[in-house]
């Protein structure tokens, strides 16, 4: 068999035993070189000496023994990595019809063979699988080092988008203080339309927005003030652990206004990236704005709970929302017959308008982005109108003018094609070039020693940014953004806008007319990065009151938040845009000093009124059927008091896994659970172990598992219209448990963290005592209630189905049965008991015995703890 390559490199002939020549190549048309060479070969591969191998070695591997060539002439695989690269076959994609009929079950589909290629064989089209290998959307490992990929450097690794990974645990060991070194708490990105984690972060760091939603209460079922109260209120309790704005997402879902504009993601568009997050985030930011500015200005009717009372900030008629945000502005519409038709109008942002470029003109100007800023404010533009006086549409002239200046300055971008891309860049280009000239002809300064870090900066940076730094030309690369603003309207000239120097101030006769300085507080951008789909991040200029209630400091300093990611920069880096991976998208300028004209004070709306008899949203529920007893005046919780706590869910979205090729699953997104049920018990009185609360929780989600066995809801239950139980909404017991965490009280219950995980609701530490560690031995497995009451309680429960109320009052005999130990004989006496739990559970197998008590004993209602739970 003989060999030859061309020496274009394009062909390769190989000639065999029967006489033909096969020639390969890898282009339908080859050129040959009639004049060429003959062909270099590399030297052979010699090997001078081989290693010493022990035969008589069982494990011996045959492969170390070399292989004896039978010639001397020269192998293929003699060529060095230079001349030759490896270009393995890719994967085929999978037969769209197996996809289009295949049944999942679990994690694993299963479809008929469609018979479309031969058996064993596959057809390769290398250069359609190479395009379908470059749009493959997932980020490698590690992609540091690969020249292949140089796309891959452009998005700084703290900007890509953060996942979460899931183990056998679920979230335990996950290591978010590797994310997140401040005390400040992100936000969990596998909720449904989480894209907007960022604007909610957004809304809590400005401080009239954080004290108006908490102050608000109101007897909606979804409201969306409310629900960012409460997810407010965990975002101040947390000290850097991340939180789930999982209710107020659940209320967002059934905003019509919402679902109408678009904003409401359905699963595939967000794995896929086909959303396109600038325009979204925009049009939520308007959204959010618009619908807190109806909520808190509504005309409350009878109060849903006693004593609640509509917030200071928004009172009725008036919304602080419009106090903030708003701006009065004049639209003027001139007909060409003359006629002029003016209205006045509440705008809360304005949307940035670019200047129309001439065909004839090659290059983009040179604009300042005050001057674009006013343009975009004040706009001017000709549509087709109806004029009453020509009775038809007719091309009018629409002017806007404001009359008043905003407390906060809301600006969307509208950075939504490659046009406005453009002008961004051009002028980010402009505005670096302008930089170092003047840095060029200004005389060089001596080189100051750089500030020390503060406590406030991760591991690594070299600085903070400190209040009157000021940036080199360098550092202001891709910025064009004034990092300060001075705005004024007058009568003579109207609204006049320009950059100021940030660390100056205001002469008094420049206040005196009106004039008032803006700072830059805010910067939402669009993480554009085909391997992930993209994600959007906020640049955040934290005040010195949230520095001052987490750490005690007063401070200001910008934070990068990502997600549950948030990491201290340089302002200069929170200007920075560079359209090619980093869009822009909203801007927030304050003004300067606003807030001290707003009531910042938090009066708790949630009091006890809320724990009163309420009727059940169930037609068919009976008071005879009542599986509680609601607490009388003289009950009512105080600080220190024990409340037994279980809670019971069901399952909204199935969980997605991979199988490895280890045969190890990974979870891809964890399930998606939902509380049906939640039960307090009493846990100290006369009436101890008799519950106050047993709420059904209605849900108007599609139920995908009612999990029965584990959970005891049955398919019904739920549903207002055929349930015989007591059923609420979620928002009503959710107030019930906010009460009792503000009060105070100390939650008794087994596997606590994933209930309060699932409700949404963050309680301290010190308030939980959860049976599932108080009985647990360091690096052993978790046991469960059943095992525990089995051993310690000699009660059989939970055997058919799990049920909340006998759950609680459990745990609640169980603090007790530990209580007893430990005063019995200290920590020693509870770690000999434990050793012996976990040998018996050993023994077990961990499974109770089935066991016919036949007296009673083994169910918690006869039991001797609770005597009075037998008069329910």
């Amino acid at each position: 068999m003989s060999f030859d390559v061309s020496s274009s490199k394009q062909a390769l002939a190989f000639g065999d035993s029967g006489g033909c020549v096969h020639l390969w190549s890898d282009a339908p048309e080859v050129s040959f070189n009639d004049y060429s060479r003959e062909t270099d070969f590399p030297l052979p591969c010699l090997v001078e000496t081989l290693p010493q191998l022990d035969w008589n070695h069982d494990l011996l591997p045959l492969s170390l023994l070399p292989t004896p060539l039978t010639s001397t002439e020269p192998l293929l695989s003699d060529w060095s990595s230079v001349m030759s690269t490896p270009s393995p076959r890719r994967a085929p994609p999978v037969d769209p019809e197996i996809l289009r009929t295949m049944k999942t079950v679990g994690f694993i589909g299963y479809a008929a063979n469609p018979r479309t290629r031969p058996r064993n064989q596959v057809p390769y089209k290398i250069k359609d699988v190479e395009l379908d290998y470059d749009n493959y959307n997932q980020v490698p490992e590690s992609p540091i080092g690969r020249d292949e990929e140089p796309h891959l450097y452009m998005v700084p690794k703290k900007y890509r988008k953060v996942t979460i990974k899931y183990s056998k645990l679920g979230l335990e060991d996950f290591d978010f203080k590797h994310y997140n070194r401040t005390l400040f708490a992100g936000l969990e990105p596998h909720i449904p339309n989480a894209y907007c984690n960022c604007m909610i972060q957004v809304l809590y760091f400005l401080e009239p927005i954080r004290c108006l939603v908490q102050n608000h209460l109101c007897q909606k079922e979804f409201c969306l003030a409310c629900e960012l109260g409460f997810l407010f209120h965990m975002l101040d309790l947390s000290r850097g652990d991340p939180c789930q704005a999982s209710n107020f997402l659940r209320a967002f879902r059934t905003i019509p206004e919402a679902s109408a504009l678009g904003l409401i993601l359905a699963d595939s568009d967000e794995q896929t990236g086909k959303a396109r997050l600038g325009r979204l985030i925009q049009s939520w930011n308007r959204f959010i704005l618009t619908q807190l500015h109806q909520e808190t200005q509504e005309q409350e009717g009878p109060q849903a709970y006693r004593g609640a009372s509509s917030s200071s900030l928004g009172s009725s008629g008036e919304s602080a929302i419009g106090k903030l945000f708003g701006c009065e502005v004049e639209n003027s519409s001139l007909c060409r017959c003359g006629k002029e038709t003016v209205r006045s109008s509440l705008t809360l942002l304005f949307n940035m308008h670019y200047p129309e470029q001439n065909s004839q003109e090659k290059t983009i100007k040179e604009y300042e982005f005050a001057e674009i800023l006013k343009k975009s404010i004040c706009l001017e533009q000709s549509t087709q109108a109806w004029c009453e006086n020509c009775e038809k549409y007719q091309p009018t002239v629409q002017t806007r003018n404001i009359r008043c200046l905003p407390d906060v300055l809301v600006i969307n971008c509208e950075v939504n094609s490659v046009k406005e891309a453009e002008f961004w860049k051009v002028q980010v280009e402009y505005a670096v070039n302008k930089a170092l000239q003047k840095e060029a002809n200004e005389p060089a300064k001596p080189k100051e020693a750089p500030p020390m870090p503060t406590e406030w900066c991760l591991d690594g940076e070299d600085f903070c940014s400190m209040e009157g730094f000021d940036p080199r030309a360098e550092d202001l690369r891709n910025v064009w953004i004034p990092l300060t603003l001075k705005m004024s309207i007058s009568k003579s000239q109207g609204l006049e806008i320009s950059s100021w120097p940030e660390g100056e101030e205001l002469s008094a006769a420049e206040e005196a007319e009106g004039a008032a300085l803006y700072d830059l507080v805010v910067t939402v951008s669009h993480i554009q990065d085909t391997r992930t789909g993209g994600n959007l991040v906020a640049h955040i200029k934290v005040g010195e009151t949230y520095h001052q209630r987490k750490e005690g400091v007063t401070h200001q300093q910008w934070y990068l938040f990502n997600d549950f990611l948030i990491e201290p920069i340089d302002k200069a880096e929170a200007a920075q845009i560079d359209v090619s991976w980093k869009v822009p998208a909203i801007l927030y300028y304050s003004r300067r000093n606003y807030h001290t004209k707003y009531d910042l004070r938090i009066k708790n709306p949630i009091d006890a009124s809320v724990l009163l008899t309420e009727a059940s949203l169930a037609r068919k529920q009976r008071k005879s059927h009542a599986t509680f007893i609601p607490l009388m005046v003289s009950e009512m919780p105080q600080a220190g008091d024990l409340v037994g706590l279980d809670a019971e869910f069901v399952t909204l979205n199935q969980e997605e896994a991979e199988l490895r090729s280890d045969g190890t699953k990974s979870t891809i997104k964890p399930s998606q659970m939902s509380v049906a049920r939640i039960t307090c018990v009493r846990g100290q009185g006369p009436n101890e172990g008799v519950p106050f609360i047993d709420d059904y929780i209605s849900t108007q989600e599609q139920v995908v598992d009612y999990l029965t066995q584990y959970s005891g809801i049955k398919p019904g239950d739920l549903d207002a219209k055929i349930s015989s139980k007591h059923l609420t909404t979620l928002k009503s017991t959710y107030l019930k448990l906010r009460f009792l965490i503000d009060t105070g009280v100390r939650f008794v219950g087994h596997g606590l963290q994933k209930d309060f995980r699932v409700i949404n609701l963050l309680v301290l530490k010190d308030q939980v005592i959860d049976t599932v560690y108080l009985f647990h031995l360091p690096r052993k497995r978790m046991i469960s209630l059943r095992f525990l009451a089995w051993y310690f309680l000699d009660l059989n429960i939970q055997g058919e189905t799990h049920d909340s109320i006998e759950d609680a009052r459990t745990a609640l005999q169980l603090y007790r049965k530990y209580l007893e130990l430990s005063r019995g004989g200290g920590n020693d006496e509870v770690r000999k008991v434990l050793k012996g739990l976990y040998e018996k559970g050993r023994q077990q197998d961990w499974k109770v015995p089935d066991t016919d008590t036949g007296d009673g004993q083994g169910s918690p209602k006869s039991a001797a703890v609770f005597p009075s739970v037998m008069g329910l």
